[in-house]
């Protein structure tokens, strides 16, 4: 024993000298040491030794503030706010109108209508040419009978859709029409609540979560009439078009991926198992699979669309829009599910102003150089595109947007606070049971968050400030920049400054699967890319390409 003891305390002094020694806490200052090369930081052995009490209590206080549930629908009290310094709001200016058209009938060949517009199917339901029960069933049946191919519906509403489908007929039976939507069924991303049924963010951990609300977007369709048929397929927790039942597919091309996280609602829509679908964006999951299913996806503005019921990926940057047949069934979407609602703080009052300007009338750029980078099919056509607006009037001016920032900074804004809103299942360790478990996938990226420092979080957001100045700066003078759906860096520029963008599909590549181009609009003024778009749609028949697969 007595050789053994000045063993023992020798090793003790060691460890305590090189900093081995554990507080209460867990961790030692070897760790701190060790740590700060995760930020490129290099404090010396006198600042360790001042820290490490501090430290310690920050880990009580971290450890004390887990102690708190959270609920899903708690924003951070720190508000992203779009808005360049002096942002003068646009007044009320003219209202949408929509025309129902008369005079529709019901095609020799029913299946016709799985690509009917809003419009048409409206007429053929206030004209009373077919019940919304019947069109109802309709798309029921089509999901049934193509969805095994595609894997774009996670849950068949079915009972609720038929029980809504019946009321709306009743109410316009009694002369209570509600409008354009009354009776039109379609589906929603799988990260919006429905009372009554699963809500689960494409993901193993939460496959059979059902929420006990619904959201603010399906409440408003809801009111106007909408019959809600499909849950579909949100890529796991908003990312790719992966989930835990497999993978969606793009029905051009079923070798394929739908794109995502939007994945089901570009592909059902593409289909024709839905009219239109409700999608979701933080960095460009309506657009991408609007482009790659060949339908139009409108991202309004940062703030215009409530999003309570919907599963957060990034408070700041999350976006719901529409993918729908054209640019005006977009409109007519968008009209429905605006405004403000007090139960989303992000939410504001501003107007939807209709535009009817000729399209010569507006005043267009174009992101040139990032067109004469792409030699692809996909920049033909849409230099093809540009002739078009040509004919038009349209002779947009070359500009490009900032490219001095460190955009490589910028990720950590979205990849923090989604780290934030799923910390329970990364430290539960449910995070281990997504089906996608490499260096690209969202359990990855959850897992890396949590070493992204708050400092570094703040400078980002400093420096995104910078950038929604310059490029508001740059909108003064356009009322719609046309650019490269994915060339450059339009993308994360206009999700991180909060302007409203459509996808318009424009043509199809070597391999006949659709291409787009993307109208970037002032921030609430998604009326001006609206209106260009539904020119460009009036003067040629891309949106009226369907894939021939589904076309019976």
């Amino acid at each position: 024993m007595n050789k053994i003891y000045p063993l023992i305390l020798f090793f003790i002094t060691i460890s305590v000298f090189s900093g081995c020694r554990t507080n209460e806490y867990g961790f030692t200052k070897k760790d701190i040491k060790s740590s700060q090369k995760l930020t490129g930081l290099n404090f010396g052995k006198s600042e360790i030794e001042t820290m490490y009490s501090y430290l310690g209590r920050n880990r009580a206080g971290y450890d004390s503030l887990r102690k708190f549930h959270t609920p899903n629908e708690t924003f951070p009290a720190m508000m992203f706010d779009p808005h360049p310094f002096g942002f003068v709001f646009p007044e009320k200016g003219e209202n949408p109108e929509f025309f129902i058209p008369d005079g529709i009938e019901l095609p020799e060949n029913l299946q016709e209508i799985a690509f009917y517009s809003i419009p048409k199917l409206a007429s053929l339901i206030k004209y009373k040419k077919i019940s919304s029960e019947n069109l109802t069933k309709f798309f029921i049946e089509r999901i049934k009978k193509y969805d095994g191919q595609l894997e774009s519906v996670i849950t068949l509403t079915e009972d609720l859709a038929l029980n809504q489908a019946r009321r709306a007929d009743l109410e316009i039976a009694e002369g209570n029409y509600k409008g354009i939507l009354h009776g039109i069924p379609y589906g929603v991303k799988d990260l919006m609540a429905v009372e009554g049924y699963p809500t689960t963010w494409g993901a193993a951990p939460y496959q059979n979560q059902v929420i006990d609300y619904t959201a603010t977007v399906v409440k408003k369709l809801e009111d106007q009439g909408a019959v809600l048929v499909a849950k579909l397929v949100s890529g796991s927790l908003a990312r790719g078009d992966v989930w835990f039942a497999g993978k969606t597919k793009n029905p051009w091309d079923l070798t394929q991926g739908a794109s995502g996280s939007s994945a089901g609602s570009g592909s059902a829509t593409s289909a024709g198992l839905v009219p239109f679908a409700l999608g979701t964006e933080t960095l460009g999951s309506i657009t991408s699979p609007a482009t790659r299913n060949g339908v139009t996806g409108l991202r309004p503005t940062y703030g215009r669309v409530s999003r309570y019921g919907v599963m957060s990926l990034s408070w700041s940057m999350d976006k719901i829009g529409p993918l729908a047949r054209n640019a005006e069934d977009c409109e007519i979407i968008f009209q429905a599910i605006m405004g403000k609602d007090l139960n989303d703080p992000s939410t504001n009052e501003v107007p939807f102003n209709h535009v009817s300007k000729s399209p010569k009338q507006l005043k267009v750029g174009l992101l040139k150089s990032d067109l004469d980078s792409d030699s692809t099919i996909t920049g033909d056509n849409l230099r093809a595109s540009l002739d078009i607006f040509k004919e038009m009037g349209v002779e947009p001016d070359s500009i490009s947007l900032p490219n001095h920032f460190p955009f490589s900074s910028f990720d950590i804004i979205l990849r923090s606070e989604a780290g934030a809103f799923f910390d329970d299942l990364v430290r539960s360790g449910n995070v281990d049971m997504m089906v996608e478990q490499d260096g690209g996938s969202r359990a990855n990226s959850l897992r890396q968050s949590r070493f992204i420092p708050a400092v570094e979080y703040l400078q980002a957001n400093r420096q995104r400030r910078q950038l929604i100045e310059e490029v508001n700066k740059l909108f003064k003078d356009y009322d719609v920049i046309i650019a490269p759906s994915y060339r450059s860096r339009q993308l994360l520029i206009t999700n991180l400054t909060g302007h409203p963008v459509i996808s318009v599909p424009n043509g199809f590549d070597e391999k006949d699967r659709p291409t787009s181009f993307t109208l970037i609009g002032n921030l609430y003024d998604e009326g001006s890319i609206l209106s260009l778009a539904r020119a460009f749609q009036d003067a040629t028949d891309f949106d009226e390409q369907h894939p021939p697969k589904f076309v019976d």
